[in-house]
């Protein structure tokens, strides 16, 4: 029997948040004439790479070793004031141009819920772009933890538990293969993959994987997901 999912969560940052441009907006406008000839792939491809090592710190806050390495490669401003304000500047980055819409729509169909890496702090100003769509928001200050770790999954799923929401019952919207759809799916979710760079190709800023994850759902962007609600055509996949 088909059913409706009772709640989407959601990751925030690369699906409904285009920190790629975000990232690339602050390189252009706030780095001198070094900064207006970075060329948008090549900075991503080393974001990427960066990405991949792995950090200490929280999200966006590791954005500020990432930049202090990289700004020599790319000739751009040194110093703490620039590596502060690249980081800082995520409270303000850009949402893609259909998520608010979308996601007005989706929230008078189901429980929106956003799981993100983000700390709490950056993750205010994202919420007030989006249009504060959310009826709950769990980030790596709640749950301790960053995905893919499935203890953030299971954190964020007790938190719907309170309103008698069970995991075949949430639907997961992600655009990171690495972050969300392979764990998600490793978890016994119903998975919607927005590919964001599908017309593009490459992983962009996003830590790369081997193998592609075969998702339940999958978009490039979420204007899709929202017409697909509309016409009470979103089911639950796995029970």
């Amino acid at each position: 029997m088909k059913r409706l999912p009772k709640a989407l969560t959601f990751d925030v940052v690369g699906t409904l948040i285009d920190f790629e441009t975000g990232m690339m907006n602050f390189i252009h406008t706030q780095c001198g004439e070094a900064g207006k000839k970075v060329e948008r792939e090549a900075f991503l491809s080393a974001y990427r790479e960066m990405r991949a090592r792995g950090e200490t710190l929280n999200f966006p806050d590791d954005l500020m070793p990432i930049y202090e390495t990289l700004a020599p490669r790319f000739g751009l401003p040194e110093g703490a004031e620039h590596v502060k304000a690249f980081a800082q500047a995520a409270h303000d980055w850009p949402a893609f141009p259909d998520s608010v819409d979308a996601l007005a729509r989706l929230a008078r169909h189901f429980k929106l819920v956003a799981m993100t890496n983000t700390q709490r702090w950056a993750f205010k100003g994202m919420e007030k772009t989006l249009g504060m769509p959310f009826h709950d928001s769990v980030t790596v200050d709640d749950a301790l933890c960053e995905k893919p770790d499935p203890e953030f999954f299971a954190f964020a799923r007790g938190r719907l538990s309170r309103d008698g929401i069970v995991k075949n019952e949430i639907l997961h919207v992600a655009q990171s293969q690495y972050h969300d759809i392979s764990v998600g799916r490793d978890l016994g979710y119903t998975v919607c993959w927005i590919e964001r760079r599908k017309t593009i190709g490459g992983f962009g800023g996003t830590i790369a994987v081997t193998e592609l994850t075969r998702p339940d759902y999958h978009f490039s962007t979420m204007k899709e997901l929202a017409d697909l609600a509309d016409r009470n055509e979103l089911f639950m996949i796995y029970d």
